[in-house]
């Protein structure tokens, strides 16, 4: 699927329309069974994973600014130390337009260089607790600098071949995926899922559980 123009009010609606829908219980999850074309759906063209040998890959397709990625973090973060270890998740921020592309260097300069697991939330503070804006290349080095973080060496690694290679990757697979909104999950690139389509993103952990064991049953 072609990627599609997203502004924050659209992408807003779209994650919202997900995260309002009533929370279902364990009870309910336990009894209910997931269907393709309506919890989830599978991909026309499945995608190579790119996991260790013997893992379920899984990604969380969002975006820093999205106030409902920001809701849904702590349950992911949870969930993820929670899940099963043959489980590889990662988190892959998208860009729907240009105006995104900032924040995957972010994403992906702090991983580069280690600070990925100190930081990752505190972005998320910032953005939608502490209000401020990191949109702009100037405003991400000026925070990141705050962060006590070596800000000559985020530069060079934030304006580098290799980070530019990652968002370039991440936006194949964005488009590979056939992303729709966020959050949302992709699972061994087979499948792909979001909280419009499973009710509510409780239920998409519980799909991406489901489709983890489709996946390991090959």
């Amino acid at each position: 699927m072609k990627r599609r123009e997203f502004s924050l009010s659209a992408a807003s609606a779209v994650a919202a329309s997900a995260l309002t829908l009533p929370v279902a219980t364990p009870a309910l999850a336990q009894a209910r069974q997931f269907k393709e074309g309506k919890d989830f759906r599978r991909l026309d063209k499945p995608v190579a994973p790119d996991a260790p040998a013997g893992k379920v890959d899984v990604i969380e397709f969002f975006w820093y600014s999205c106030p409902h990625c920001n809701a849904f973090e702590p349950a992911l973060d949870a969930w993820v130390k929670a899940a099963p270890k043959d489980l590889s998740v990662r988190r892959m921020p998208v860009a729907f337009n240009a105006s995104f592309v900032p924040q995957q260097k972010l994403y992906y300069a702090l991983e580069g260089m280690g600070k990925l697991e100190a930081l990752h939330a505190k972005v998320f503070r910032a953005i939608h607790v502490e209000k401020q804006k990191l949109a702009k290349d100037d405003e991400i080095f000026a925070w990141v600098a705050q962060q006590g973080v070596d800000a000559t060496k985020f530069k060079e690694i934030y304006t580098s071949f290799s980070v530019s290679n990652q968002v370039r990757r991440a936006s194949q697979l964005q488009d590979a995926y056939g992303v729709e909104g966020v959050p949302s999950m992709g699972v061994a690139g087979k499948f792909y899922t979001d909280g419009t389509m499973a009710g509510s993103m409780q239920n998409v952990l519980q799909v991406v559980e489901h489709l983890a064991t489709v996946a390991r049953k090959g």
